[in-house]
């Protein structure tokens, strides 16, 4: 869970105004007591109004509640455009998502914004815009990323020739010329980008333990040395 999810989960089971100890919290959003306590003095720093201490519990008093989120103009044309970019080259449930949220955005717009937003565009080229399959394939991939899953994956190189590897799927990037899954190679024991329109399938296997050595950090690490940086040169990076 994000930090910033946790925060607004914080403020949610305090709400109630019935006193709740840094245990019980902790308990329920699966992280320590200490970060609980730091959780709570940074709210209580923003000027939630939490009151209590540590080894007693805590409450909210009556009649707080979160502040709605307000866009600048700005930041309204920023979010229909990102929304408008993954609907095109997403992968078909990003897409889905992405109708939807441009749906909710639009339904609030005042008047004038809603007139501006009607004329943002975005326009992939062919090699941007995924195919159906590669949509599916994306999804699929997402998924296994999430859930720290191994893929086999039957891969064809540029020039044709044919691999099975077996993946530690660590993210997805969409380059200029259309996405890639980022991971470790279990047979080249080494970080590895195969781009999703070359992979002609694969299946999911079983899960996989975070580890230091083969993480994103290290690849990132390895690529800077190289005075590359993939979190600039990327159009979108899926996963950190």
């Amino acid at each position: 869970m994000r930090r910033a999810d946790r925060l607004f989960q914080i403020v949610q089971l305090l709400r109630g105004g019935r006193l709740t100890t840094a245990r019980d919290l902790a308990e329920e959003l699966e992280v320590s007591e200490r970060t609980i306590y730091r959780d709570i003095a940074d709210l209580i720093g923003s000027g939630v109004p939490i009151e209590g201490e540590a080894g007693v519990g805590y409450v909210m008093r009556a009649g707080y509640d979160m502040p709605p989120l307000m866009f600048t103009r700005e930041e309204i044309m920023a979010v229909i455009a990102g929304t408008h970019l993954i609907e095109r080259m997403g992968g078909a449930a990003m897409a889905a998502s992405a109708r939807e949220a441009l749906i909710k955005v639009r339904s609030v717009l005042p008047e004038a914004l809603e007139a501006q937003a009607k004329r943002v565009e975005i326009h992939a080229g062919p090699t941007l815009r995924p195919s159906e399959r590669d949509r599916h394939f994306i999804d699929q991939i997402e998924s296994a990323i999430d859930a720290r899953l191994r893929l086999a994956i039957t891969y064809a190189d540029e020039a044709g020739a044919k691999s099975t590897r077996t993946i530690r799927p660590l993210a997805l990037w969409l380059w200029r010329n259309g996405w890639s899954v980022v991971g470790w190679c279990e047979l080249r024991e080494d970080h590895r980008m195969f781009r999703v329109d070359r992979i002609e399938g694969f299946t999911t296997g079983d899960r996989f333990r975070d580890e230091r050595d083969k993480s994103l950090n290290v690849l990132y690490a390895k690529l800077e040395a190289q005075g590359l940086d993939p979190r600039g040169d990327g159009v979108f990076s899926g996963k950190a």
